[in-house]
């Protein structure tokens, strides 16, 4: 059991933003788009001026943390996201991926250690299948791959597929290499249930990378037939941004493909955060997403990350990831509104559907300036009648936040860990923060798997919902009123 411990006051430093991680901005022009542009929002209050100790855990009443399965070799390397189905979680790394038996969430145990390398490992699961992003360059498709630059045709990135029937002995089936590779991917079930399609987002093309040609403005598209995974394909690249997306700016950066989408299967509703724009798409031609509104933030967004819907599915949540998530961002230089989560709210029918731009949301606390602090990967928790989501942020730990009002955003609930070093910056902290069946799973880039337990009257009702299983990016429906 964690103890709540009184954090530490701490004279905050003030120093210049880190840009490390940044893509560099493009210096072609665009044509001009129907992409709406983000007002300045009023400044919020000022930050918190509470920093804990090296390794302090600290956190609000209502959360708590249960359990901590530490890293070991050979997956020492970086943990990336989550996915989860019945009793298990399975858990990304950038050498291979780690399956829990969290049946007990206060005791989880390792099932299976998979090693295959290939950052991100971003994953994904579905009946007996595994899917692995790859987004680093390799010299073939298999596990035992080394690092071989994308400048040579040979190279290989993309998609990797498992068999996980038996939990304990997954089995590699099948690779489907993809343009640029895979940086994430998102599962959207087939409307007829005979196959599963993959989404994979990848952005960053160069002219000397021969399989990663620009402009690439496009998403590809892998459909799996569920009968027969071997026979997985890429079957269609649509172009999503057939005019030219955001050029860039001092800072903000090009669009050049797409970071993350996440799909809402029930409504045929899609956002894709996509470097420079964010994007609402149909998807009920699951082969052919298309584009039916696009926001910019010119002011304050940096790099748009990923994508979070409300139940209703008449709000979304784009986070931007100012410093790639190796900067120092949540301090009083870098302010509120940047580094933040931006709240949309959706409104029309149809085409006609756009997003507004309501307010912005940061975690209400300064970090140190050895602290990589950013807006990363949440999800929603299953509330009725509320729009409540836990959300990682890197070394600032675990926020639990209401946008019910989606121009008053407030936190209700905050768990963190205190800086790896207090002397020089030091990467870690939480890449993914997801609510499953009653607790808060979240995977440390350093620290290995924590378990979470929430308590608070305002989210009781979310342990009436249960998952058989969860993609966070394939956003499930839940009772609501």
């Amino acid at each position: 059991m964690i103890r709540l411990h009184k954090p530490r006051l701490r004279q905050l430093r003030v120093v210049a933003v880190a840009t490390t991680g940044l893509l560099v901005a493009s210096a072609l022009v665009a044509p001009e788009s129907n992409a709406q542009t983000v007002p300045q929002a009023a400044p919020a209050p000022a930050l918190t001026n509470t920093i804990p100790g090296v390794d302090e855990i600290v956190s609000s009443p209502n959360l708590r943390q249960i359990a901590n399965v530490p890293k070991v070799a050979p997956l020492d390397a970086t943990n990336s996201d989550i996915a989860f189905q019945g009793k298990y979680a399975f858990a990304g790394n950038y050498n291979g991926f780690v399956i829990y038996d969290i049946s007990r969430p206060s005791a989880p145990t390792v099932k299976a250690r998979v090693l295959c390398p290939g950052s991100q490992n971003d994953i994904s699961v579905h009946g007996d299948l595994l899917f692995l992003s790859t987004d680093s360059s390799r010299s073939d498709d298999s596990c035992n791959s080394t690092t071989q630059g994308a400048d040579v045709k040979g190279s290989w990135e993309g998609i990797k597929v498992f068999d996980i029937k038996d939990k304990a002995n997954p089995r590699y089936i099948k690779s489907v290499e993809t343009a640029c590779g895979s940086h994430t991917h998102t599962l959207v079930p087939g409307k007829d249930r005979k196959a599963v399609y993959l989404y994979v987002s990848s952005y960053s093309p160069r002219a000397e990378f021969p399989d990663c040609q620009p402009p690439h403005d496009s998403i590809s598209i892998v459909k799996v037939p569920l009968k027969k995974p071997t026979d997985a394909a890429v079957i269609a690249a649509p172009n999503l941004f057939p005019d030219g997306g955001f050029p860039g700016s001092e800072t903000g950066s090009a669009t050049t493909g797409c970071h993350d989408i996440t799909v809402y299967p029930a409504k045929d509703l899609a956002a894709g955060a996509c470097m420079g724009d964010g994007i609402l798409l149909d998807i009920k031609n699951r082969e052919a997403p298309r584009v039916i509104n696009r926001v910019r933030d010119e002011v304050n967004f940096a790099f748009w990350h990923s994508a979070t819907f409300n139940n209703a599915g008449t709000k979304v949540i784009f986070t931007d990831e100012l410093g790639g998530g190796g900067a120092a961002t949540c301090n009083e230089t870098v302010g509120p509104n940047r580094g933040a989560d931006a709240i949309y709210d959706i409104s029309g029918r149809g085409n006609a559907r756009k997003m507004t731009f309501r307010s912005y949301y940061k975690i209400p606390r300064a970090n140190a300036d050895t602290e990589n602090c950013v807006a990363h990967n949440g999800s929603l928790i299953p509330v009725i009648g509320k729009d409540i989501m836990v959300q990682a942020w890197y070394q600032g730990g675990i926020s639990v936040w209401d946008f019910t009002d989606s121009a008053k955003p407030k936190e209700i609930a905050f768990w963190e860990r205190g800086p790896l070093s207090a002397d020089r910056p030091v990467g870690g902290g939480t890449w993914s923060a997801y609510y499953y069946n009653g607790h808060i799973y979240s995977n440390d880039m350093v620290k290995g798997l924590d378990v979470l337990e929430l308590n608070d009257w305002r989210t009781w009702t979310a342990k009436l919902t249960r998952y058989q299983e969860l993609n966070v990016q394939t956003q499930p429906s839940y009772l609501g009123w």
